[in-house]
């Protein structure tokens, strides 16, 4: 392998947070190409957005906040979300000149020599002096297990592989977890499955009336104090509830939103209960989450005891050098977009040698 280029910044990953971290470097004096480098392993711009079903219409989207410096408008409500986004993105990829490098795989972030980080990747490796990791959490999909798991003859997905309600015309579905996902899935199958059912492990939080900004800070709040203390980021949605809006209310009122309890165990035909119940399926689609992709970081022991990786603000606890975006409190857009501006000035101050914010 050749030698290491060297970058004052390298951002990994070009969605929502890497975007903003890029557009707030560059604002601030740092050259792409030259002062820092943004590597993406996508195929194309609009991050983890380019992957959603084509049925989840960009009108059907909730909270997608336009990226710094530039709003997205006359965006059409009945076209798909990862067209609209993915357009949008490359147009700010190419309007602010942050020339993101893809497909690029980083492999490990290791520590280098002279206070440098070494990313790797299969088409070499960049020695960094700060690193902006904007992963998200797209390439790590959360499948629960349960026992008979394996002995079910029917499909099991997961809400990555989802690609529209079409091809389960017929069938009966079970849809598990209780998220923004799970009611959207319900929502989608009810004209084509056969049957439908909706099992969570906790029972639905509905949210009515507008979520104002203090209800938005006190949610980011209680995220925010499990990252601080090193535990596994829990979603915001997990603390704000789930709007109560048209769609979801005629969907309580049809009983298509009628939530059962957790199953106990699968079985080859569907799914049971301690108390004998049973659910005939066909198929069983895990709208259950994802986890923050962070693997790539593990030669640098950020973990905590506890799991998770411990910040103050963006930057993570064990290593000054690297800030975490999109992780816990930065997960939603527009937590994406002020955790960048947060992470570029405290990397300003690193470099400078100046002291960092308690």
């Amino acid at each position: 392998m050749n030698a290491a280029r060297e970058a004052e910044v390298v951002v990994i990953g070009a969605g929502q947070a890497g975007l903003s971290a890029a557009y707030h470097l560059r604002r601030t004096g740092f050259a792409p190409d030259r002062d820092f480098v943004v590597l993406d392993h996508s195929p194309g711009p609009g991050g983890a957005w380019q992957f959603r079903w084509p049925s989840l219409t960009f009108g059907k989207v909730h909270g997608m906040h336009a990226l710094p410096g530039m709003e997205l408008t006359d965006a059409d409500p009945a076209r798909p979300s990862s067209e609209v986004v993915g357009e949008y993105f490359d147009r700010y990829e190419r309007a602010f000149g942050l020339r993101v490098r893809r497909p690029v795989d980083v492999r490990a972030v290791r520590e280098g020599t002279g206070g440098r980080l070494l990313v790797q990747t299969p088409d070499g490796t960049w020695a960094t002096r700060a690193l902006i990791n904007a992963t998200g959490t797209w390439d790590r999909p959360f499948w629960p297990r349960y026992p008979g798991q394996e002995t079910f003859r029917g499909r099991q997905l997961h809400t990555a592989q989802y690609a529209g309600p079409e091809e389960f015309a017929g069938r009966r579905v079970v849809v598990v977890g209780g998220g923004a996902s799970g009611t959207q899935h319900l929502l989608e199958l009810a004209p084509y499955a056969a049957a439908t059912t909706w099992v969570t492990r906790r029972p639905p939080v509905f949210r009515e009336g507008p979520f104002d900004e203090d209800a938005g800070r006190a949610a980011v709040a209680l995220v925010e104090e499990r990252v601080r203390q090193g535990l596994p980021p829990r979603s915001v949605v997990s603390v704000t509830g789930l709007p109560l809006n048209d769609a979801i209310r005629q969907g309580l009122a049809d009983g298509v939103l009628d939530r059962r309890p957790m199953f106990d165990r699968i079985v080859p035909d569907g799914v049971e209960w301690r108390d004998g119940h049973k659910v005939a399926a066909d198929v069983i689609l895990w709208a259950t989450g994802f986890r923050a992709a962070l693997d790539h970081l593990a030669p640098l022991g950020l973990r905590e005891p506890g799991g998770g990786i411990r910040l103050e603000g963006t930057r993570a606890v064990a290593d000054p050098r690297v800030h975490l975006l999109g992780y816990g409190p930065s997960a939603s857009t527009i937590g994406a977009n002020r955790a960048g501006r947060a992470a570029v000035r405290d990397i300003r101050r690193l470099l400078a040698g100046e002291p960092l914010a308690a």
